[in-house]
């Protein structure tokens, strides 16, 4: 769970929802307004999905969490005090996985020296097909 000075450092009072939405996208890693609606909805069982989404909203224009679009669908999010990642996409089996910002770092300085377009990547979604999912087409 939050701690309260952490949302009230921010300028946000602490309510019982945020605090619910915020320790379940830490929970989950990265996940939907949906799949976060349905964690809290284990412990309080009242919350509605507006809420979800207008407390997502808010916790990310503070910077406790990030989003980005992993498909076609909606956004995901995951907290923001998680280092800044890539997203490694399955088309397969639909896994989400994670790669160290740094592994993009030949494909920014390119994007910049050639096209000076300055890359953020961290919302970036990577598709393609895990190790997993090779493995079992290799077998």
């Amino acid at each position: 769970m939050a701690e309260p000075h952490e949302l009230r450092d921010r300028g946000l009072r602490l309510t019982p929802q945020r605090e619910l939405v915020l320790a379940a996208v830490r929970e989950l890693g990265h996940a939907t307004p949906e799949e976060v609606a349905e964690k809290v909805r284990l412990t309080h069982p009242g919350i509605n999905l507006s809420t979800v989404y207008r407390n997502l909203e808010t916790l990310e224009n503070v910077g406790f969490v990030l989003h980005t679009h992993l498909g076609h669908g909606g956004a995901t999010y995951h907290a923001a005090e998680e280092l800044a990642h890539l997203h490694l996409v399955c088309g397969v089996c639909g896994s989400v996985g994670d790669a160290p910002i740094d592994a993009a770092a030949s494909f920014v300085t390119s994007l910049a020296d050639d096209y000076g377009f300055r890359t953020d990547v961290s919302h970036f979604a990577i598709y393609g097909t895990c190790a997993d999912c090779v493995a079992a087409e290799l077998k």
